[in-house]
């Protein structure tokens, strides 16, 4: 089994995908199992990888017996066994808990929601295992494509946001696919070990400035960096909770692995200021998402725009490119995956029995202690108190920062914590002390066994990535993040 480790997540995504709409025939708890099994196997074969390659070194995989860079390669090393296991673990965490509200908001249709969220797992694993460019875009488009059915899926505004999200991917995707048709046509190849080889000959061509351009912007689009972010606050705050509970935890992560695997291990643009510019977008978002969340009364758009802020720290670590910072950031992927299911998973199940979305209307805590503290877990990693797992990957981002003399950035990175601390202490004291008869509207104690074992999975998680964070980072992070700083 270890030699097809790269591809066996993948495959494990998407024959449930297949075997939830036949299960589904038996009955819709049936097809809700066999997703949460699916996800749960897709998991437990990437954190296999992760144990091979922390092990054994790189593995990589001739899909067809195609040798690269002929064939279809996929790579399994320790940046992206280590993305492929935060993506797989967390969605299936996520969908565990999201069977009380599929089951509330789909009713008899849940099974499409279990198949279209199997659907989007199968194409961000693949992004994290392909070994050339065009293979990326492919799956890619495959998450994408079940992203936006999935954000659609809800009431009008539901629709309204999923088309907007629709039309700002496609843009982005057709960006990323220019950019990739132009490092084609200067090299003859898609594959990334023969593109990271080739690429220094040519690097002279206006072309490879055209390429890098056209891959880096589409890229941004789709994780949402500021101020091209337009489709997600609206995305992630109309999409119905369950679908709230997935996307927003890991639909960035990989366009953001891709953008780091791109950039820092094929393109290495020495002499283009497209990492210096990418490191002060990632410090704009940071300050400007976390402006915006602090302005909104809608804990769903609060959480959504706090994601644009979360995502600039990966894009600044990234931009500055040192070991430091990139542990950070790779760091950051994991730890924001974790706090964002949390969150959302969390406010699912208090929306339940409130009478709103709005800060004023989401006073349920004082009956629902365990979930109220399984957000106040969240938000502190959010914020960076240690020892929650949010602490550490900031300091490491602090780290990279000062080491690259940049003082505004370090301003900009202790800034956006300073944000997160108003906005998350906003939304924590509106769950915990609100008024009066907010709380009265809740009719249950607490939430399902499965939401609730779901949050205490993801609040252990965050803790346990925080004090364990040495061990993460000395097997796998600090060996990725070494030999792209190297190889730069």
């Amino acid at each position: 089994m270890g030699a097809h480790l790269p591809i066996l997540p993948t495959l494990l995504a998407l024959a449930g995908a297949l075997l939830v709409p036949i299960a589904a025939l038996a009955g819709r708890r049936a097809a809700e199992g066999v997703a949460v099994v699916a996800a749960g196997a897709a998991g437990l074969a990437a954190l296999a990888g992760v144990a091979e390659v922390a092990g054994g070194g790189v593995r990589r995989y001739a899909v067809a017996g195609w040798p690269a860079p002929w064939g279809i390669e996929l790579v399994l090393d320790p940046l992206s066994a280590f993305t492929s296991a935060a993506i797989a673990c967390v969605a299936a965490v996520a969908l565990a808990g999201a069977g009380p509200a599929a089951r509330a908001a789909f009713g008899g249709a849940a099974p499409r929601f279990y198949a279209l969220a199997l659907v989007v797992l199968t194409g961000l694993l693949g992004i994290t295992v392909s070994g050339d460019l065009f293979n990326v875009f492919v799956f890619l488009e495959i998450s994408s494509i079940a992203g936006y059915a999935l954000v659609a899926s809800g009431a009008a505004p539901a629709l309204a946001a999923g088309f907007r999200y629709l039309v700002l991917g496609t843009v982005g995707a057709s960006f990323y696919l220019l950019g990739v048709g132009l490092l084609y046509a200067l090299t003859g190849t898609l594959n990334m070990g023969d593109l990271a080889a080739r690429l220094p000959a040519v690097s002279a061509s206006p072309l490879f400035a055209g390429g890098v351009g056209f891959i880096v912007v589409g890229l941004a689009i789709k994780i949402a960096l500021f101020p091209l972010h337009g489709w997600l606050p609206d995305a992630y705050t109309h999409a119905p909770p369950p679908v709230a509970a997935l996307l927003p935890a890991v639909a960035t992560k990989a366009p953001a692995y891709a953008l780091a695997r791109t950039l820092l291990y094929v393109i290495r643009p020495d002499e283009l200021p497209v990492a210096t510019a990418l490191a002060w977008a990632g410090a704009g978002a940071v300050v400007a998402g976390g402006l915006f969340a602090l302005r909104q009364t809608d804990a769903r758009r609060l959480l959504a725009y706090s994601s644009v802020s979360q995502m600039g720290y990966i894009v600044l670590g990234v931009g500055l490119a040192n070991g430091a910072a990139l542990t950070g950031a790779y760091l950051h992927v994991l730890n924001h995956a974790v706090m964002k299911a949390s969150l959302f998973l969390a406010l699912g199940a208090l929306l339940l029995d409130a009478r709103g979305p709005s800060l004023s209307a989401l006073s349920l805590a004082s009956r629902r202690p365990l979930i109220g503290g399984c957000m106040v877990v969240a938000a502190l990693s959010m914020v960076g108190v240690p020892p929650a797992a949010g602490f550490f990957s900031k300091w490491y981002l602090l780290q990279g920062a000062i080491e690259a003399g940049q003082p505004v950035l370090v301003a900009a990175i202790l800034l956006g914590s300073l944000l997160a601390a108003v906005y998350m202490y906003r939304l924590t004291e509106a769950v915990w002390f609100g008024p009066e008869d907010a709380r009265a509207a809740g009719g249950r104690a607490e939430a399902a066994p499965a939401v609730l074992a779901a949050l205490l999975v993801l609040a252990v998680a965050t803790l346990g990535v925080g004090l364990g964070n040495a061990v993460i980072v000395d097997r796998l992070l600090a060996p990725a993040a070494t030999a792209t700083a190297t190889a730069r």
